[in-house]
């Protein structure tokens, strides 16, 4: 299943076609291209905190919402903290983040409300788009290692079901732009996170390099999705790494960035 990056003037952000195929919902992994903030963060930075000016991050939003179709008002926002805490968020939320504070930790939102983009941020980590066409309920998730070994995406899965009455099997998930297996390089903590997890199923994923190892986390995040019986799933083949002229890379600059965003909403 396919991504598609589009361009309008210079604004750049990637789309699912099994999302935009379906209707009923607005979404975008957006890249640092086409917005108007300055210096380490030129130029779409979505990122709140990053340390950029406030208006500058408000206008990259309306910029990027102008050309999705979304209500940027109404953005809703996750305090990000590496773990597996899914948030359920309702139009009480609109604004958090971006216009008010956020009252939650969480790595995963997930909603059935209309008009409430759900947005989490990226730099390196996994950002995954859920939409379940049938019930009308999206979710968006932040999957570092962390989050990836604890299963994140299973347990989001798991609460559209409980919440909204989805089936897995009728739920398009589509992975973003991340660290790829090229170039995500870690000690051993990390495979061994991965196999505490999911046991030998992890091991396709990983892969020995001397000392250290190479580990694919979108892969193990598709894993996760199929054992939550999610079978529609497309996955950007880009690294942000890699292609650090169009991403932020928490590693190429050593936290002096931007952020990337995943977004989605449910449209009427």
């Amino acid at each position: 299943m396919s991504i598609t990056k589009h361009q309008q003037n210079n604004l750049v952000y990637l789309t699912a076609d099994s999302l935009m195929a379906a209707g009923g919902v607005v979404h975008a992994f957006s890249t640092r291209k086409g917005g108007v903030s300055q210096g380490i963060y030129a130029s779409l930075n979505l990122g709140a905190n990053r340390g950029d000016a406030p208006g500058a991050v408000r206008e990259n939003y309306r910029i990027l919402c102008s050309a999705l179709g979304m209500t940027h008002q109404n953005l809703v926002f996750s305090r990000q903290v590496h773990k597996d805490r899914v948030q359920t968020v309702t139009m009480a939320d609109a604004g958090k983040g971006l216009f008010r504070p956020i009252d939650y930790e969480a790595d995963g939102l997930i909603t059935n409300t209309p008009n409430l983009p759900l947005v989490v941020f990226t730099a390196d980590c996994i950002p995954i788009l859920l939409y379940d066409p049938e019930k009308r309920a999206i979710g968006a998730v932040h999957a570092g290692w962390r989050g990836t070994a604890l299963g994140i995406v299973q347990k989001a899965v798991f609460q559209m079901t409980v919440e909204f009455g989805c089936h897995p099997e009728h739920i398009l998930a589509a992975i973003g732009p991340g660290l790829s297996q090229c170039c995500f390089e870690t000690d051993r903590d990390v495979p061994d996170a991965m196999c505490a997890a999911l046991g030998a199923l992890a091991m396709p994923y990983i892969k020995p390099s001397g000392s250290k190892y190479h580990v694919d986390l979108k892969g193990i995040n598709a894993l996760w999705l199929r054992r939550a019986g999610v079978s529609h799933i497309s996955i950007a083949e880009d690294c942000t790494r890699c292609q650090n002229d169009l991403y932020w890379s928490h590693r190429i600059t050593q936290n002096q960035r931007g952020s990337q965003a995943a977004l989605i909403q449910l449209v009427i």
